[in-house]
């Protein structure tokens, strides 16, 4: 995945280092079928080779994959049915996101069709069973992964990764010892994402070691932005809870994480728009300062991020400034655009009804017409936004 991203940004010697990672790690822990787990690691090597014009090293590679598919009595002189593949593919899916849940379950479906006893194949579609309830919050989901994951921990009961899992789908149902398994991935984990997913289990009954954990998988991995965020929403739950005098420390500690999160990824538009917020709080000069900056970049963002400057700067213009008029303008500025995400969408009609709202019945009335005018053309703009999230997830 790796040496996928760095070819991409055409960084052509990492990508080849990092596809030497890979072949070595292969070696280390497939030594009974190394030669299955190096097709793709070798159709990777002739694609960056190819890229740099280096046909020697692409016959080289090709005439690997080729000796390989001979020795499998593959039909085809370049690609075989391995379940190794199948099972790669699977992974290089949940990688990306457990929005990818279903395409990856199917994979691993396939890949234990060939070897239906594989311990790694049957350990990715737990996790893939697992991403879809995760997503989705059905109890057939959460049935089917549960009744998978559980032997696997019995096998594997120092896997940290089934551990964190096993322990959200347990939350609801089982806290004692959802607890009890979150708390030794806490204790024991050095990867920064089974720390994010424990301070997911225990935010909503143990704030403060939730914030605890976060902070220490920031330690272990800086730049991995999502751990900032995830900070930043305990931060904001403390905060809602947070007695007077201890506002300000918690308020400034969400400040200076967001800080981090900004320098480490200077270009994100989110990170930037939840650090305005939380100055918006303490600072509103500095607050505007960097929605002032945003709106300057507003017509290079994407729709979505377009949608969200205009959500908070309305939020901000109501909230810190008192401007309505102004505020309910960003809204139907916000609201109007297609193309963009059904969360903020779904946020910005909101906002605008309670804006509406408040100029309903006064001598603002107009606003208020023109507000409700709006939203009544919501089946129109709802049904362009439900077509373009299907083009987005197809």
């Amino acid at each position: 995945m790796r040496a996928y991203l760095l070819q991409m940004q055409g960084n052509f010697p990492d990508a080849l280092g990092s596809l030497q990672e890979a072949e070595t790690v292969v070696q280390q822990d497939h030594p009974t079928n190394f030669s299955h787990q190096l097709l793709l690691i070798y159709g990777n090597y002739a694609w960056i080779y190819y890229h740099l014009v280096n046909y020697e090293m692409v016959e080289r590679y090709l005439g690997r994959i080729r000796e390989i598919c001979q020795s499998l009595s593959s039909p085809e002189p370049y690609s075989v049915q391995s379940p190794e593949i199948h099972a790669q593919k699977g992974w290089s899916l949940l990688a990306l996101g457990f929005r990818n849940g279903e395409e990856a379950e199917k994979c691993f479906r396939m890949a234990l069709r060939g070897d239906e006893s594989n311990q790694e194949f049957q350990t990715g579609l737990a996790i893939s069973v697992f991403a879809r309830w995760a997503r989705t919050r059905t109890f057939h989901l959460w049935n089917e992964a549960k009744g998978m994951m559980e032997p696997i921990f019995r096998r594997q009961p120092e896997n940290d990764e089934i551990k964190v899992h096993l322990a959200s789908l347990l939350e609801k149902k089982d806290w004692r010892r959802s607890k009890a398994l979150t708390m030794e991935v806490a204790q024991n984990s050095h990867n920064p994402e089974d720390l994010r997913n424990a301070a997911r289990v225990l935010k909503n009954n143990f704030l403060v070691r939730a914030i605890d954990v976060l902070q220490q998988a920031i330690a272990l991995e800086p730049s991995y932005h999502l751990l900032h965020y995830d900070l930043d929403l305990c931060y904001k739950m403390q905060l809602e809870g947070a007695a007077p005098e201890g506002r300000e420390e918690t308020l400034a500690a969400a400040i200076e994480n967001f800080k981090r999160a900004v320098a480490v990824n200077p270009q994100s538009v989110f990170f930037r728009l939840e650090l305005a917020q939380l100055y918006g709080e303490k600072t509103p000069i500095y607050a505007e300062e960097m929605y002032q900056n945003l709106l300057e970049e507003l017509p290079r963002a994407s729709k979505r991020c377009q949608q969200a400057i205009y959500l908070h700067w309305g939020d901000f213009l109501l909230h810190r400034k008192g401007l309505r008029q102004e505020a309910l303008e960003r809204s139907q500025a916000g609201y109007v655009l297609l193309g963009g995400h059904p969360k903020e969408w779904q946020q910005l009609r909101g906002r605008l009804m309670k804006l509406a709202e408040t100029f309903e019945g006064g001598s603002e009335m107009n606003q208020a017409e023109a507000a409700f005018e709006i939203l009544r053309l919501r089946p129109e703009f709802q049904k362009s936004m439900e077509a373009g999230q299907g083009q987005r997830e197809g």
